[in-house]
């Protein structure tokens, strides 16, 4: 990640108070998930959700194929069913010639704080026939919408009871972690926090990732913003993003173009915490010392992270991925 232009500021999201309408915070969500999927080429080379999965199978390499991956922050289901259709796309057919240019994470990308990440020669030996599974979860489930993306897919699932990030249940561990005999099938837990981290105060991050570390083989922490200039004109272009595609997306729902155009709440709830959101949006170094110091044994955990660019010029997907060493 970029240097930041200021320091980190905990503000407020409309979208999180409990005075806001619900029926605007799905408009706003639904707003949210598109930025996560849609691309526009030739500005885009591929969505960043894509672009996770891209990222995923690059930095993990052969042992991309050895987790279960749960979202624990799904929300209303986000980008995560994209993310597994992508990365189960490349997994159950392999290309020899891959290459991260290939896939879109060529322009704009780095790693720090850890080892060299894996050649795409080694991720092509992940076997064809199977592959790696999804599950959503949150401490607000939204099941109605997770059983949609579900039927869409025979590798996503989802949880229906409430499930805290900082205190995942025993059972759902076990059903989904190395030990579990059921669809995990022995693979190790990887947790997913799809533009969700920044959301969580230093106090309840440390829960998080010491849950985290005291259950889990790995975790990916991923971004659209962060503090810096090219994050605050991403977020303001979004907006304007929005009003252009909004008839060609939502040309079905005149209710959704009423708060979009008429009284533009949708565009400005996005943009004003798109903006907090960069606040809040933690760099690397800021979550390391977070999980150094989350009360856990991290001596046998490493840390990576890049930046990856998905929109030109300025839009770029942080990532931070976490694993936990073999002994």
């Amino acid at each position: 990640m970029a240097e930041p232009w200021i320091p980190r500021m905990h503000l407020f999201e409309i979208d999180d108070q409990p005075w806001f309408p619900p029926f605007l915070r799905a408009y706003v969500q639904t707003g949210l998930t598109h930025a996560w999927t849609v691309a526009l080429p030739p500005l885009q080379q591929c969505s960043p959700a894509t672009l996770v999965a891209n990222t995923l199978r690059r930095v993990l390499g052969a042992s991309v194929s050895a987790h279960t991956y749960i979202d624990f922050c799904a929300g209303a289901g986000g980008p995560t069913p994209f993310i597994e259709q992508a990365l189960n796309a490349q997994l159950l057919s392999p290309s020899p010639h891959a290459s991260p240019e290939d896939k879109g994470n060529g322009r704009g990308s780095s790693v720090s704080n850890g080892a060299a990440s894996p050649s795409y020669a080694a991720v092509a030996s992940t076997p064809k026939e199977e592959g790696v599974r999804f599950v959503l979860t949150d401490l607000h489930p939204h099941v109605e919408a997770w059983e949609a993306a579900a039927r869409q897919s025979a590798h996503l699932t989802y949880v229906p009871e409430p499930v805290d990030a900082a205190n995942a249940p025993p059972d759902l561990l076990k059903r989904y972690g190395e030990n579990g005999n059921g669809k995990g099938k022995g693979k190790g837990v990887f947790r997913l926090f799809n533009l969700a981290f920044h959301h969580f105060d230093d106090g309840l991050a440390r829960a998080i990732l010491r849950n985290t570390v005291e259950t889990s083989d790995g975790f990916g922490i991923f971004e659209l913003q962060d503090r810096t200039f090219s994050g605050f004109l991403t977020c303001g272009l979004f907006g304007i993003f929005i009003l252009l595609v909004a008839p060609f997306l939502y040309w079905w729902s005149p209710a959704r173009l009423f708060y979009i155009y008429l009284l533009p709440i949708v565009p400005f709830v996005l943009v004003f915490d798109g903006v907090v959101s960069c606040l809040r949006t933690r760099t690397p170094d800021e979550v390391e010392v977070l999980l150094r110091t989350c009360g856990a044994d991290t001596d046998d955990w490493t840390v990576q992270s890049g930046r990856e660019r998905h929109l030109w010029p300025c839009g770029y997907l942080n990532w931070i991925i976490c694993t936990k060493r073999k002994q």
